[in-house]
Formats: structure tokens, C-alpha cells, sequence
């Protein structure tokens, strides 16, 4: 039975290309960093949990909620084959139950903050925004794209940021967590616009503040679909 079952939906994704001497401290065991022509990337992320069931069971009040997190990407070589994960420097949720069994069962850095969401439809576009309260201070990010998904194109960098289909976690210099995440290919929106009114620094870190003035390279929205978190396994790396 999987962990974790749910959906992701209305993914909205800015990514940022930065100095991957950063992220080596954070670079789990076992794992090395994913680039993509060349390029490393940090990506915030804002989208819906929804229908969400843990070990089969929907929890009370914990079945629909936002999250946003920040994260990275990295491989590991498994035999033949390369696995491309992703590592998340903190994920912020609206629910204190669900960063206990996050942070203590996956060892991931979740944090709980007030968090609200508004999506909108139009006849021309579609609006998603996710908002999330840090201290005194609301931060948001804020998606304007056309009504109508399309396909992403093989190869390319949407591609490159939407499938990866492992999570890794760093325990400390020998040991990590890796598990699996399942879902088809999504399909995006393309964005018309977008605004991000991100405090960086406080919700992530001096090692991240650089981004308070920096532009991503890319904003995205993806639709999303149903997902499975699959369970765990440790590695360790002698």
C-alpha cells in the first residue's frame, strides 16, 4: 500500500538558475546535482494537496490544503539506470499534524505557516495564487496563464523540472531517505504574467537570499494529477 495518495493540483512553478556551489551542503548521500544544459536549478513551487488519504485513511481536515516549497534536483545511479529526484530545503504546509509525520517519518523540513489559495477562471485565462504568512508578513506567488492546458514537449525544460519522480532527504553526511513519487505526465498552461512577493530571506535563509532580487528564469503551471508517495528506504553510503 502506497504512504501517501492524493492530488497535485494547479502547480505553479518560477524557477531559478543559481551557483550550484550553494546546494552542495544540502546535497543528500548517495545523490549528485541534476543540471539541465548545464544549468542548476532551485524552484519555488505553490500547489493544491487534494483528496488526500494517508495509509488509506482520509484524515479530518487534512484531506485538502495548500503547500509551497523550495526545491532542487538531483540523480542517483542505481546499477544502470539513473533516478532523478528531487530535494526539498523546506515545505511549508498549513497543518502542524502534517509537519510532525512529514518531518519525522521522511525526515524533510517542513515548517507550518498560515496559508490560504484563490483560484479563478475566465473565458480567457485562469488565475492561482498561493499566499503563506511568515511572521507578520503575507508572501504570495501568483500565476496569470490561458484557460487551456497543452502538452509538454519532450525535451524541454518544463520537461526537465516536472518529471522527477524521486524524493531524497539528507539525514547527515553518510546516510539519506529516498522514496518514490508516481504520477502521468502533467500537462501546463502557458503563463501570461506572474507576480512574486517572496521575503526569501526570512522563510528560507541567508543562503537563499540572494533570490529576494533575483528573476526566475522561468514560471510555469502545471495541472497536475493524482500522485502516490510510495514508502521509504534509508541510504547509507560507506
Amino acid at each position: 500500500m502506497s504512504f501517501l495518495k492524493a492530488e497535485w493540483r494547479k502547480l505553479a512553478l518560477a524557477n531559478y538558475i543559481i551557483d550550484p556551489k550553494i546546494l552542495e551542503s544540502y546535497v543528500p548521500a548517495g545523490t549528485e546535482l541534476d543540471l539541465w544544459q548545464n544549468k542548476c536549478y532551485v524552484s519555488l513551487v505553490g500547489f493544491m494537496f487534494k483528496n488526500t488519504k494517508l495509509l488509506g485513511i482520509k484524515v479530518p481536515f487534512h484531506i485538502n490544503f495548500e503547500e509551497v516549497n523550495l526545491r532542487f534536483y538531483v540523480k542517483r545511479k542505481e546499477g544502470k539506470n539513473w533516478k532523478r529526484g528531487v530535494v526539498f530545503i523546506k515545505e511549508i504546509v498549513p497543518k502542524p499534524a502534517l509537519t510532525f509525520v512529514a518531518n519525522t517519518v521522511y525526515k524533510e523540513n517542513y515548517e507550518t505557516m498560515p496559508m490560504k489559495h484563490l483560484w479563478f477562471e475566465s473565458v480567457d485565462y485562469r488565475n492561482v495564487s498561493y499566499q503563506w504568512k511568515s511572521k507578520s508578513q503575507w508572501n504570495s506567488f501568483d500565476i496569470k496563464a490561458a484557460y487551456d492546458s497543452e502538452p509538454i514537449e519532450k525535451g524541454s525544460e518544463t520537461e526537465f523540472i516536472t518529471e522527477h519522480y524521486w524524493g531524497y532527504a539528507k539525514i547527515n553526511k553518510s546516510k539519506s531517505v529516498e522514496y518514490e513519487v508516481t504520477h502521468p505526465t502533467w500537462e501546463t498552461y502557458p503563463v501570461k504574467s506572474f507576480e512574486i512577493k517572496v521575503d526569501f530571506t526570512e522563510v528560507y535563509g541567508a543562503n537563499f537570499a540572494f533570490l529576494d532580487n533575483q528573476a526566475p528564469h522561468s514560471v510555469m503551471l502545471a495541472e497536475g494529477s493524482e500522485i502516490t508517495v510510495e514508502s521509504k528506504r534509508n541510504i547509507t553510503i560507506s
